[in-house]
């Protein structure tokens, strides 16, 4: 059987010292993450935030002609809606489920309530942005200077970090719009990657067969923005 979820297999509940851990604790709200669900839109005031377990959040902007590019994922690394401790309480992205799941919700008043101690919750949650912000800044530079294959190499290695398996479901249409390229390009370089025996892909599943050959195969990109949140945030997880 499954074991069921628990707030600490997410990397930031995990790290949070006992004192703080307790007060949060009941605060916490186990809440599934279908694919396709938005978790807020640009410019709305979040009334939550939330810790993913086994479910990937996208962060998009998307452009008044409809078009979107993704300029950052959350997993169980993270959480979604930085906005709230940060004083601006709205951004002009979208948080949208990318992979399915579950994550533990906090409501956003007791967040800024924590925050507001300087403790370190707040530390905590500092590191964390600047190591999201890293990763924001890596994938603009990776959709601007590196191949399709390239940034898929880096989107699936992303991807897989933040599940429990090597298999990823989605199809090459929503690749294509996280990526913000046509869906031919995804199509071209998903095959390419099968040729070199590094992924399977079928029906809208992909399959890392060879994760050490993708990590070779990828750019730069992705391992910055891996040392960077190795760097910042604890190794540990308690469970």
């Amino acid at each position: 059987m499954k074991a069921s979820p628990h707030p600490r297999q997410n990397r930031l509940l995990a790290a949070l010292p006992d004192e703080i851990w307790k007060r949060v604790e009941p605060q916490l709200q186990l809440t599934k993450m279908p694919l396709g669900r938005v978790l807020y839109e640009s410019g709305t005031e979040l009334p939550h935030v939330y810790f993913p377990i086994d479910s990937i959040v996208s962060l998009l902007y998307v452009m008044e002609d409809g078009h979107s590019a993704e300029i950052g994922i959350v997993g169980n690394e993270g959480m979604v809606g930085i906005a709230l401790f940060m004083g601006g309480e709205t951004t002009p992205s979208r948080a949208v489920v990318q992979s399915g799941g579950v994550a533990y919700r906090l409501p956003g008043w007791y967040l800024k309530k924590e925050f507001s101690e300087a403790g370190p919750m707040q530390r905590l949650l500092l590191r964390y942005t600047q190591a999201l912000i890293t990763q924001m800044s890596q994938t603009a530079v990776c959709n601007r200077h590196h191949t399709i294959e390239k940034q898929l190499s880096r989107w699936l290695l992303m991807s897989i970090d933040r599940l429990t398996s090597n298999e990823l479901v989605m199809t090459q249409e929503l690749i294509a719009n996280m990526l913000g390229v046509r869906r031919e390009g995804v199509t071209e370089s998903a095959g390419k990657l099968q040729k070199l025996g590094l992924i399977a892909y079928k029906r809208g599943k992909i399959t890392v067969l060879d994760r050490p050959a993708l990590e070779e195969h990828a750019c730069e990109c992705y391992a910055v923005v891996r040392r960077e949140f190795d760097r910042l945030l604890p190794d540990e997880q308690a469970v």
